[in-house]
């Protein structure tokens, strides 16, 4: 399977399926010198993990994480660090029925139809345990980034018609909520809805927010290695994810110019702009503004309601689906769209180094 491999610099492969024995990944090109330890990674795992609330999978993953390679003396060597968590709460046995039908929203069909061949345990590499190794590589970048004066920031700006009230933002409750919303209040009819949906054997899709806060001006390239464009594919690779939006996103088409530049003044000496519809990101490279970008995701495909389908003999026949099920992805995608954009960001900003003489011998010549 090729596909597995994300970043140009700073490069993360993941492997691993939801009921093998484990998953992991390799980072390749993280600057030797970084102070890391086990805890500095589990802390972005424990963010994402199964069994934490009344409104995720019951399944209970402690999700454990142990640096096989990279370190030494607590700090990276430069080298390739590989990451590895096991599986230890597999019933593959819920899954066995699916081997002879396509779940309507899964990748079941397509699997089939590109390779011949399916692990139907969970979904195989197309699980959300799969972002285990984007979140464990994603840490180390955010580390990386904090020490360069760079924050990124993710919460759930929606959960089906609810959406959180920004003007009353608590960064604190977005890692203290269920649904990881920045708004107790929307938080608490988050979870009624949710649970409405559950009752209705249903389920629910929602959106993402993330801020990317302190990056300098002309990180990304202007033509096919945008920075909006890269943190696009990074986000629409996440599974589930059916669109992303950066700036004013889609409200830019029923716009006029004049409502959507951004003006630029001079202040404190530095240029900034009055206002952020761009964004943060103008002609593919960052503007010194917040990066703003949203992700939609759809509603679980796993619900318990009767559903239509086929197959692999190729007869319609009805299924109701069992096993252990999210019934919204958002609240744990939140740490996974986070990680995903600081790595886009972090290799961005590897890669900007090469892009002026002055940068080069600066810090070359004696």
């Amino acid at each position: 399977m090729s596909g597995s491999t994300y970043g140009t610099l700073f490069k993360i492969m993941t492997w691993g399926e939801s009921h093998g024995k484990a998953l992991g990944v390799v980072i390749d090109g993280c600057p030797a010198g970084l102070p890391l330890n086990e805890q500095d990674i589990q802390v972005f795992l424990d963010r994402r993990k199964p069994g934490q609330s009344s409104i995720t999978t019951p399944r209970k993953e402690s999700d454990q994480v142990e640096i096989l390679s990279g370190t030494f003396e607590g700090k990276t060597t430069g080298t390739p660090i590989s990451l590895l968590v096991p599986n230890t709460s597999q019933k593959s046995s819920d899954y066995s029925e699916i081997a002879s039908y396509y779940r309507p929203g899964h990748a079941d069909y397509t699997f089939d139809a590109k390779y011949g061949f399916r692990d139907y345990r969970g979904g195989g590499r197309s699980s959300g345990r799969e972002t285990i190794g984007r979140v464990a590589a994603g840490a180390i970048a955010s580390k990386i980034l904090n020490t360069m004066g760079i924050t990124v920031t993710a919460y759930t700006r929606s959960i089906g018609p609810v959406s959180a009230d920004l003007s009353q933002f608590d960064r604190e409750a977005i890692t203290s909520t269920p649904t990881c919303m920045p708004d107790r209040k929307a938080d608490e009819k988050a979870t009624a809805y949710l649970k409405d949906c559950m009752m209705n054997k249903d389920s629910s899709g929602g959106v993402v927010e993330c801020i990317i806060s302190g990056m300098p001006a002309g990180i990304g390239e202007p033509v096919f290695e945008k920075l909006d464009a890269n943190l696009s594919k990074a986000v629409m690779s996440i599974g589930a994810v059916k669109a992303v939006e950066i700036g004013d996103g889609f409200a830019v088409s029923v716009a006029k110019g004049s409502e959507n530049n951004d003006a630029f003044v001079l202040h404190d000496g530095q240029i900034v702009k009055k206002t952020n519809h761009a964004g943060g990101i103008l002609g593919g490279m960052s503007d010194g503004s917040d990066i703003i970008l949203r992700a939609h995701f759809k509603p679980t495909p796993s619900i318990f309601q009767k559903q239509e389908t086929v197959n692999k003999t190729g007869e319609n026949i009805e299924i109701e689906i069992k096993g252990r099920h999210d019934p919204i992805i958002v609240p744990r995608a939140v740490v996974v769209v986070e990680s995903m954009a600081a790595l886009t960001v972090l290799d961005a900003c590897i890669m900007n180094m090469s892009a002026r003489l002055d940068y080069l011998t600066d810090f070359y010549k004696k």
